[in-house]
């Protein structure tokens, strides 16, 4: 086997790992198998249900269809898996959040090791069950309208279905995790939507056949759109800002250490996927309320008055499209500030480069170091942000001046997801080969 003496393992090296090393051949083999065992489950679907009724409702309510790209089709066809990770998933996000605000689980986090963090995971557990729960009732509650002999027997049937698939593909995503590659939760998502690629894609050729060649340079014109946003989503994830650094010189012994110089790395885009899709559920929000309470009378009558303008005024094919543009500018901008607020504390880097004996080359340590830090990490987020719209609008845009709304499923959030988990699980697997070479190496 050729092994590489680089730090990156070449691309040869990897796939003979991927074959003949047992231990990173495993992992794989248990990834793929849970992958295929979540998928056949999205398909189980729930009795009693007139799903060719609902599927149309699905395609008429934009925030049902955004959630149905990430199940991978389960709310379509309403499947045991319906729900998939994304309880487990929001329930991740609220326990960030909570571990910023309350000083007891940012103890947890940062002073009780290994078992303060297998708490969190715990709790998060039980939040995923509590908001699986009560996304189960909401569902539930939802396509009553579209079964065959609704009752409370049906409800309770439904929910504790939904609740326990969503239970059981967070117990898979752990799974993949421990015992597979890694980033079980991404790479759950990450397969549902490539398995909606298909259809899309089958889609979108059916126009440019049925049509001229008027259409399959639309088609062509769309695709290579999309194609110019994964390379830039590739340039920009993979972009970081390196500070130097200084180590201070010390004494061990009678050994004098010299002082060593390395880099800070910050990433232009620190939260990630995670802006986008707060901002995307509070623009699909107007819409799907205006859905749900169309046709209503009284107090939710009134209601959808006052949400119809406000949802047409913010649509990218609506009759003001600056509008839409400038709100998710706006909203992206603020959950990217806040979610970087919430992973980089410029106050604790500081601290930890103090108690290192490091510095910032013309910076003092301390208040000056954190100020500094913070201002570099508010231009990069303003960068980061700015992408991240103009990654968000120009698909939808273009689908919306071509005419063509076939790919309305995959958007910018798609995009980014896919992207960023490949890359993820890429590194992952580049990990694993370089600790199987060591191995290699000492057992010589």
């Amino acid at each position: 086997m050729v092994v590489s003496r680089d730090k990156t393992p070449t691309a040869q090296e990897t796939f003979m790992q991927m074959a003949q090393a047992a231990g990173l051949r495993g992992r794989l083999l248990v990834t793929i198998g849970l992958l295929i065992l979540v998928r056949l489950g999205v398909y189980i679907p729930i009795p009693g249900i007139a799903l060719d009724r609902f599927k149309e409702e699905v395609q008429n309510t934009p925030l049902i269809g955004f959630l149905d790209v990430f199940s991978g089709g389960g709310l379509s066809v309403l499947g045991i898996f319906a729900l998939g990770i994304l309880p487990f998933i929001n329930a991740s996000i609220i326990m960030q959040l909570l571990t910023a605000a309350l000083p007891s689980l940012e103890n947890l986090q940062k002073n009780e090791g290994e078992a303060g963090r297998r708490k969190i995971s715990q709790i998060t557990r039980y939040v995923a069950l509590g908001w699986g729960a009560l996304q189960s009732v909401m569902l539930t509650t939802w396509i009553q309208n579209y079964a065959y002999d609704p009752g409370p027997v049906f409800f309770a049937e439904t929910v504790i279905a939904f609740t326990a698939g969503s239970m059981f593909v967070m117990w898979v995503s752990e799974l993949i995790t421990e015992r597979g590659i890694g980033n079980g939760a991404s790479l759950l998502i990450f397969v549902n939507i490539v398995a909606v690629l298909p259809t899309i894609l089958g889609q979108t050729v059916g126009v440019a056949q049925q049509g001229g060649r008027d259409e399959i340079a639309k088609v062509i014109i769309l695709l290579l759109s999309f194609l110019l946003m994964i390379v830039g989503i590739v340039f920009v994830q993979e972009g970081t800002r390196r500070i130097p650094i200084i180590s201070a010189r010390r004494q061990v012994g009678r050994r004098l250490y010299r002082e060593r110089t390395n880099y800070l790395p910050l990433r232009l885009n620190q939260g990630g996927v995670m802006p986008i899709i707060f901002a995307s559920a509070v623009l699909f929000l107007p819409a799907s309320l205006v859905q749900f309470t169309q046709g209503k009378e009284g107090i939710l009558g009134q209601f959808n008055q006052v949400l119809g303008p406000i949802s047409n005024a913010i649509r990218m094919d609506g009759p003001t499209p600056w509008v839409y543009v400038l709100v998710f500018f706006t909203l992206i901008l603020f959950f990217s500030y806040f979610y970087s607020s919430l992973i980089v504390n410029p106050v604790d880097m500081s601290q930890n480069l103090k108690k290192m004996g490091s510095s910032i080359p013309g910076i003092r340590p301390g208040r000056a170091t954190s100020e500094y830090l913070e201002r570099v990490i508010n231009r990069l987020t303003f960068l980061g942000a700015a992408f991240l719209s103009v990654v968000a609008t120009v698909p939808t845009a273009v689908e919306s001046a071509l005419g063509i709304q076939t790919l309305r499923g995959l958007g910018a959030t798609s995009l980014l997801i896919l992207v960023g988990v490949a890359i993820d699980t890429a590194k992952q697997i580049q990990t694993y080969v370089i600790s199987q070479r060591y191995e290699g190496m000492v057992k010589k």
